[in-house]
């Protein structure tokens, strides 16, 4: 593994992250490829009840352990969802000044949609060599759980476990550049996973969370 190669892979991708300039809120149109909003009218305990749901793409991710470096990668992205959650609500062009972009980097478990005609854990090894840049026997993909979001944004979700070696870093990963992706890999070790968990607050989704505890709950001693 070219440590050097990746650090500096990494330093390009932060500052092209956060080339973020004239952001604006907007209306979601109705005809958007990622999500699909509907409100579910139904009655229950003899009252009418309203329900307003998103469905979004079903998807994996997958908890990473080198166990060559014994650390667990990551990927931290700009996550505009994420940046919106500390914005007002009110439409127009939004001061970057005020709110920097930074605000909208999370550290997450390496991931993907399913919006390909692959099994499961084969979606899964192609996300880890686009996004982090290992090449694993597909073998070597471990199933964990699914589970479903539930709340106003609905879909269904599959975590998965790999362990890879020095060996199978192929490249510094990064994401695909034809979809314009921007993905910076991140090891830390099990102290330093175990002290951001511990945070007051954390930049990461429950996915990230669940699967550090899973891990250190059923593979922590093993490695």
């Amino acid at each position: 593994m070219d440590v050097k190669a990746q650090e500096e892979q990494n330093e390009n991708i932060r500052q092209r992250m956060l080339d973020v300039k004239q952001l604006r809120i907007a209306e979601c149109p109705s005809d958007s490829p990622w999500v699909r909003p509907v409100r579910i009218h139904y009655q229950q305990d003899g009252q009418q009840r309203d329900w307003d749901v998103v469905r979004a793409h079903d998807g994996v991710s997958i908890v990473v352990f080198n166990t060559s470096r014994k650390k667990l990668v990551f990927v931290r992205q700009f996550r505009p969802a994420f940046f919106y959650t500390f914005l007002p609500e009110k439409r127009g062009p939004v001061d970057l000044k005020q709110y920097p972009p930074k605000l909208g980097l999370t550290l997450e478990l390496c991931a993907g949609i399913v919006d390909k005609d692959k099994s499961l854990a084969e979606i899964a090894k192609d996300e880890l060599e686009e996004e982090c840049g290992y090449d694993a026997p597909l073998k070597a993909f471990e199933y964990v759980i699914t589970f479903r979001y539930v709340s106003t944004s609905v879909c269904k979700h599959t975590l998965f476990y790999v362990e890879v070696t020095d060996e199978m870093h192929t490249h510094p990963g990064g994401g695909a550049a034809s979809e314009g992706e921007l993905i910076e890999v991140v090891e830390l070790s099990i102290p330093e996973v175990k002290e951001y968990i511990s945070s007051e607050e954390v930049e990461s989704p429950p996915c990230l969370l669940y699967g550090i505890t899973w891990f250190l709950a059923n593979k922590y001693k093993n490695c």
